[in-house]
């Protein structure tokens, strides 16, 4: 039997002209690494507001609930006046919450990303460049 498996091998390196060893060698230039999709997020210079960019996420909970969530606002804006103004704008309820990374984000009921995107454009709290949404 070990006998067939070295022969087939040896056939199967006559024929693609390789030989064992180049072979073996190929795939340990071919061993991938490990990729992060998140090492962007994980680095040490992208904390809350790095960049300058606001972070409009949404959350599944359960069923068809959702939950957004806005980060990344400029501490100098009262976040209790803006989520006043969001919930009575879009008839959803909402909260702000000291988060020990983040800083304060504010967090909505309901998908609210697009909503919120342009609330905060229109009312010229941010950029348009500067808002990053994030979310299926």
């Amino acid at each position: 039997m070990l006998s067939v498996i070295s022969g087939l091998s040896n056939l199967v390196g006559r024929t693609f002209g390789l030989r064992e060893s180049s072979f073996m060698s190929g795939l340990d230039d071919q061993i991938p690494t490990a990729f992060d999709p998140f090492a962007d997020a994980n680095a040490d210079d992208s904390g809350a507001g790095s960049k300058e960019y606001v972070h409009i996420r949404v959350q599944q909970r359960n069923g068809r609930k959702s939950l957004t969530t806005v980060q990344g606002l400029k501490k100098e804006f009262s976040y209790n006046k803006i989520l006043k103004d969001v919930k009575k704008e879009f008839c959803c309820n909402g909260t702000v919450v000291q988060d020990p990374e983040l800083g304060q984000v504010i967090q909505l009921q309901g998908d609210q990303r697009k909503n919120v995107s342009t609330f905060l454009v229109q009312a010229g709290i941010v950029k348009k460049d500067h808002i990053k949404i994030h979310g299926f």
